[in-house]
């Protein structure tokens, strides 16, 4: 399958393939939210009525996401990020990670579960670790891995002991972000964006010829939406104050979005083509990109 990396106008990276076309009959109309227009060797995805305008999606070169952990691509669009927002990034994807893989243990899947366990220690923590003091964090690796080795052991007292210590940690790793913010909502809605840039590429990953080939990366994808989503609902009342409409069409967009996720399980067909998943986030995208 061809690919080719895209930029979104409002950060969010997407891997749009040969497939866009064959799937732009299921996007929305030109009367609706959200349109996206083939012209050349662009994407154009405009609003409908009401709209601010239309969001240009353009080539560029490389693939990344959470999924190319490590490569030059993503590297270089980390480095571009602001750091604070890079080092909170990373503590949400840690707790998107955690959020699916809690939902596996609670299902019984042990062993399914774990994956999601080591990724962050594996993955993540070397990208956050010399920033913590900065935040005021203390190092929390060993409790990480603590955790990991309870899902193996599949040890459901020990595990819900370590699953609590390192959301402390977490937490406190919120605290110190909080603390260097002057606009935390602005801020939590760039983390919410970053969050679905991941979760989009992971979706990517997980399907090919109209199948769930890569489960892992299926739950990876429904975590990191689930906790963008829990991000936006955190300061969903204080963005209302700017725009209660953008955030009820921003809610409505998470709703219609998470419909390709029925379960943690994943189906043996997608409920939806990357496409339309595609369509969905940049929803999102446009509502969240008011409060710019």
């Amino acid at each position: 399958m061809k690919r080719r990396k895209v930029w979104v106008g409002l950060g969010t990276a997407v891997l749009v393939t040969s497939q866009v076309a064959a799937h732009e009959e299921a996007l929305p109309a030109p009367d609706a939210a959200v349109r996206v227009d083939r012209s050349g060797s662009s994407l154009k995805v405009a609003q409908g009525p009401g709209g601010h305008g239309a969001v240009h999606i353009a080539r560029a070169g490389g693939d990344g996401g959470e999924a190319d952990e490590g490569g030059a691509a993503q590297k270089d669009y980390d480095a571009k990020l602001p750091p604070a927002l890079r080092f909170y990034r990373d503590i949400e994807l840690i707790r998107g990670h955690l959020l699916v893989g809690d939902e596996l243990v609670r299902a019984g899947r042990w062993a399914e579960a774990l994956p999601h366990f080591l990724h962050p220690s594996e993955e993540i923590y070397g990208k956050i670790r010399n920033d913590l003091r900065t935040y005021d964090v203390a190092p929390f690796e060993a409790t990480m891995k603590s955790l990991a080795q309870t899902v193996k052991a599949k040890n459901e007292a020990a595990y819900r002991t370590a699953f609590t210590a390192l959301e402390e940690r977490l937490a406190a790793a919120d605290k110190g972000a909080r603390a260097k913010e002057q606009n935390w909502p602005a801020f939590a809605v760039d983390a919410v964006l970053e969050l679905l840039r991941t979760a989009t590429n992971e979706y990517e990953e997980a399907v090919e010829d109209g199948r769930i080939a890569e489960a892992v990366e299926y739950q990876d994808s429904r975590g990191f939406v689930w906790q963008a989503e829990r991000l936006f609902d955190s300061v969903a009342d204080d963005l209302k104050q700017k725009n209660a409409e953008a955030v009820k069409a921003a809610k409505d967009g998470f709703d219609a979005l998470k419909k390709a996720w029925p379960g943690p399980i994943p189906p043996q067909k997608p409920v939806k083509a990357y496409g339309e998943v595609l369509a969905d986030v940049s929803k999102i995208e446009l509502q969240l990109g008011r409060f710019k």
